[in-house]
């Protein structure tokens, strides 16, 4: 069991939302993504694919301001945006830990911002912009092998 590095190009917001319906395929119950990338990214914008890969059909925010929202849909989604928290503790004050159980999918935007609260068999994306190509990215995934 070792992890897989997967690599994907997009061109638009469109092909990155499409992405992340393919992606929510290898997302069960469980699954635990950080979700990396400079602002306007598209961050949201996959986590918007992944929702609708999930059976989820409500409309889609980053929790900017809200830390978390909770979406019901094939699976529950817990999806965080942890930019504005300076010190990890303080997510314990949100019930942290009872969000990652053996049931639902979490999305960390900016993970990479408190790896140490996140489980050790989380899956990475990293989104990265072309600074020559704005619309282009390159999203690298890495995951743990399950086979």
């Amino acid at each position: 069991m070792g992890n897989i590095t997967e690599k994907y190009i997009s061109c638009s917001e469109e092909e990155t939302h499409n992405l992340g319906i393919q992606l929510a395929r290898l997302m069960g119950p469980g699954t635990t993504v950080s979700l990396e990338g400079d602002l306007g990214a598209g961050k949201t914008a996959l986590v918007k694919g992944i929702a609708k890969g999930l059976g989820i059909e409500d409309t889609i925010t980053s929790p900017t301001f809200t830390i978390v929202n909770t979406y019901e849909g094939d699976i529950k989604l817990h999806h965080f945006d942890v930019y504005r928290i300076d010190d990890p503790e303080e997510l314990y004050y949100i019930g942290w830990d009872e969000y990652f159980n053996t049931n639902d999918v979490c999305i960390v935007e900016w993970g990479d911002r408190v790896p140490q609260m996140l489980p050790a068999d989380a899956m990475h994306i990293r989104i990265m912009r072309d600074q020559a190509q704005l619309n282009k990215r390159t999203i690298f995934l890495e995951r743990q092998d399950r086979s």
